[in-house]
């Protein structure tokens, strides 16, 4: 039986097992990837306390690395389901089950997809959702970001050191990107704009994608653009499929928590991108996780 299992470790679930860990509870660090979470898919970070800039990958290291030294367990699986047993909960994986005293979710969310006509065909030949991980395979060609907000700008801005040109193409007339973000793509020669538009179809041959069909939501002129490679960022949905059935979530699957990341589940916190919450950062995922990391010794406390 452990003090707290912590389901994810991006920021928000490391921050939450570090604070849990020195409180000298048992903790259960249960990820399906490398940790880190988007920060592995992040190039650079300019807005945390303390650094410049760094590196997103560097950052999730420097987050983890204190992890060992208070003897937080680690384990790789994917979550199936919460059940809550009353005295304590139970986190079932693709391959075995663990129970604790408490529950930190910390699952993040993924990038949306657009849902249309060849986007499925095409991922992976020429369609991506991560410019840090795949821009480097695109080298010396024309590519097109989907979207105007920071991710999409930000990405655009970072895969002009690979591609020939980066087209943004926004549904809107002017970005939602923070403006010294925007004013940096602004003034970088490589990137265009394509306003009041969408995509309705991703076109290409039997081995890659070669453009995709814009419709003007304006006008409804429709064209073809040329493209070796489409970025997607048109928004985020939250990775709780596995907790729909807890009644914790909204209509949109978001986990809603209050102040203290209490969740309707006593003894279950959620924390960062995963809550109900307006301002998805490092910093306010870091403050999410030193919270449950406290409730949670508190709760345990008040059990005895």
């Amino acid at each position: 039986m452990l003090d707290v299992i912590v389901i994810g470790a991006g920021p928000a679930g490391m921050t939450a097992a570090l604070y849990a860990s020195r409180s000298n509870l048992s903790v259960l660090l249960l990820e399906r990837g490398a940790p880190g979470g988007q920060l592995n898919n992040t190039a650079e970070v300019e807005n945390y306390p303390g650094f410049d800039r760094i590196m997103g990958p560097d950052l999730a290291e420097k987050m983890y690395a204190p992890l060992e030294k208070f003897g937080t367990q680690h384990a790789y699986g994917i979550v199936q389901s919460l059940k809550d047993q009353g005295d304590y909960k139970e986190v079932s994986t693709d391959s075995e089950t663990f129970k604790a005293k408490t529950v930190i979710i910390a699952t993040g969310c993924e990038h949306r997809q657009l849902g249309v006509k060849g986007e499925h065909e095409f991922a992976g030949r020429g369609v991506s959702y991560c410019a840090v991980c795949d821009g480097a395979f695109f080298r010396n060609r024309k590519l097109l970001v989907i979207g105007g907000g920071d991710s999409a700008v930000e990405e655009a801005i970072f895969l002009t050191q690979f591609a020939e040109e980066v087209v943004i193409v926004h549904r809107r007339d002017e970005l939602r990107a923070q403006k010294v973000i925007q004013d940096r793509a602004f003034a970088n020669p490589k990137i265009s704009f394509i306003w009041d538009s969408v995509v309705e179809e991703i076109v290409g041959d039997n081995m890659m994608m070669t453009g995709a069909i814009i419709r003007n939501v304006k006008t409804e002129a429709v064209h073809e653009e040329k493209a070796g490679g489409i970025f997607i960022y048109v928004g985020l949905d939250p990775l709780t499929e596995a907790f729909k059935g807890n009644g914790i979530t909204n209509e949109d699957g978001w986990v809603v928590t209050d102040d203290e990341m209490r969740t309707a589940i006593p003894g279950v916190y959620a924390v960062g991108d995963v809550r109900d919450k307006t301002l998805r950062q490092i910093t306010t995922a870091v403050g999410d996780g030193s919270i449950a990391g406290q409730q949670a010794f508190a709760y345990i406390e008040e059990q005895k």
